[in-house]
């Protein structure tokens, strides 16, 4: 008896003094030890234990799970520290350490609503005075990503204020006011299921895995195409490696599209993937085929879209390809009314243009401003066939032989006015109008920006060539809102006004409403307003 109690006396002073240093591996596997002793100790009946001894050796046991959870949080396996937890609390259900490291879990799960618990019961703890200041900043942590993760009110004013720098804000997983269904582009979609105005924040969700790498523009052709080949590679261990660790992560990969059968997939409940909506035991442990797994990947990971990069120009070498698997049911289209940007390792989706009830959402998995001839060979690479209006519309028009010819001309030395001219002749001929014009003109986008930022070319041109807020308005109503647009029509603001007489009210309004189109309602009015006038700079 003696000699297992200083058996386990050795092991908890090895285990503890591992999890102090952070070795997290080799503090599990001590501790994995000890919980084996422990649980020997206690269930064996030739043992005899006394009511003191009993009580020790399963204070023992208790804490031993939850340093074990500690170490496994620190390594982001949340379902087996999840799990070292709740053996715990049956053991002691007010203990401290356990309560406390079942939220700091459950929060990492953003299972806010129940992290919240557990820390308002470890709060009821006499004995753990000295800890209320941290206790209070978990409790405060969760109430705030509770609230957003209700309503989606988030802010990140600060952050772009002080120009990206620092750790970007936290936040919290959101769904809106959207439900998936059958599509009629492909297979399954997001739909939305009320009115949405532009601007409105539709999705935030977090990647089960990001792998990013610095791949400078000024390397050789061979070096960034190994750069990425080594980000694929180490982005395929990161999600093999997340859905080795949980169930609910593998199940949910196995719903999303491997590019086979579109038209068979079933439906999921959209409840399946808030944080909160299912338990853990509804999700079934089933194995996935590696070559499967592959396919899903091909064609649902995404590059991100740094907000930092688009305003600023900031960490435009950094490149990083990600897993997020709500956000992988929006379908594509030349003709997007979402869009989406990144903060950290999430992912926000908001409308760029007003959204009616029952429409499909959809994103541009490619530059909305390239040709139509580059977007269906961008489309084909992709492994699908855009059917969008706007494709249909473009597909008939660049058969015409005008038009092969202006396509033609392009790049080869050709007054980009007269290819404007030209274009804008032929649209009349041909009888395209509303949206149309749009679609042909965001097609052209490189020539028509080019002419509108020449005073060469507008002084050559004229009144041959239409307005540049004439254009750009059938543009934004084509495709949406673009940096691009803001970044010229705010240099045609300047010239129009001169530099230090400022911005008529009416041209800023305009302007900040293109603003709401590209970043969404996540910022304060001043702070979108300065980062507009930035990106005119």
């Amino acid at each position: 008896m003696e000699e297992e109690e200083d058996r386990i006396q050795n092991l908890r002073s090895k285990a503890t003094e591992l999890l102090l240093r952070k070795e997290w591996k080799d503090s599990i596997e001590v501790y994995s030890e000890l919980i084996s002793l422990c649980h020997d100790q206690i269930s064996n009946p030739h043992q005899n234990l006394d009511p003191n001894n009993l009580s020790k050796l399963k204070k023992s046991l208790c804490l031993a799970l939850c340093n074990r959870a500690e170490a496994r949080l620190n390594l982001q396996d949340y379902p087996q520290a999840l799990q070292d937890c709740n053996e715990a609390s049956q053991i002691g259900n007010t203990h401290f350490k356990t309560l406390l490291c079942k939220g700091k879990i459950l929060l990492s799960l953003n299972q806010y609503g129940l992290a919240l618990d557990c820390f308002k019961k470890a709060s009821l703890d006499p004995n753990e005075l000295e800890n209320s200041e941290m206790l209070n900043g978990y409790l405060e942590k969760c109430k705030k990503f509770e609230f957003l993760s209700r309503t989606g009110a988030i802010d990140i004013s600060d952050w772009v204020l002080n120009k990206f720098q620092g750790k970007p804000p936290e936040l919290a997983e959101y769904i809106g006011s959207i439900d998936i269904k059958k599509s009629d582009i492909s297979g399954r979609g997001l739909f939305a299921t009320k009115n949405l105005d532009c601007g409105n924040l539709l999705l935030v969700t977090k990647a089960v895995a990001v792998e990013r790498a610095i791949v400078p523009e000024s390397v050789f052709q061979d070096s960034k195409e190994q750069a990425q080949l080594d980000m694929w590679k180490n982005f395929i261990d990161k999600i093999l490696e997340s859905i080795k660790k949980c169930v609910r992560t593998r199940d949910l990969i196995c719903k999303l599209s491997n590019g086979e059968n579109e038209d068979q997939l079933e439906v999921p409940d959209i409840d399946l993937f808030r944080p909160d909506g299912e338990d853990s035991s509804t999700f079934h442990d089933k194995k996935i085929d590696k070559e499967k797994l592959l396919n899903i990947l091909d064609v649902n990971s995404l590059v991100e879209e740094l907000i930092s990069a688009k305003v600023l120009g900031k960490n435009s070498d950094v490149h990083g390809i990600g897993l997020w698997i709500l956000s992988s049911f929006i379908n594509h289209s030349c003709d997007p009314n979402v869009r989406r940007s990144h903060v950290g390792d999430h992912m926000m989706i908001h409308a760029c243009r007003d959204i009616k009830a029952g429409e499909e959402l959809t994103f541009a998995y490619f530059d909305v401003f390239t040709p139509f001839r580059d977007r269906e060979e961008k489309a084909k690479n992709w492994g699908f066939v855009c059917k969008c209006k706007r494709c249909n519309l473009e597909k008939g028009v660049c058969s015409n032989q005008e038009m092969m010819e202006i396509e033609m001309f392009l790049g080869k030395g050709l007054d980009n006015g007269g290819v404007v001219y030209r274009l804008e002749e032929n649209m009349r001929r041909w009888m395209v109008r509303g949206k149309g014009k749009g679609y042909l003109r965001s097609s052209f986008w490189r020539v028509y920006s080019e002419v509108y930022e020449s005073e060469r070319s507008l002084r050559k041109w004229g009144s041959k060539v239409p307005l540049m807020e004439n254009v750009l308005d059938s543009v934004v109503d084509a495709v949406g809102s673009d940096e691009r647009i803001v970044k010229l029509l705010m240099k045609g603001l300047k010239r129009k006004n001169g530099h230090n007489k400022g911005n008529g009210i009416v041209e800023m309004e305009k302007v900040m409403k293109l603003g709401r189109g590209l970043y969404g309602k996540i910022m304060k009015k001043q702070t979108l307003r300065t980062i507009l006038i930035q990106l005119g700079n």
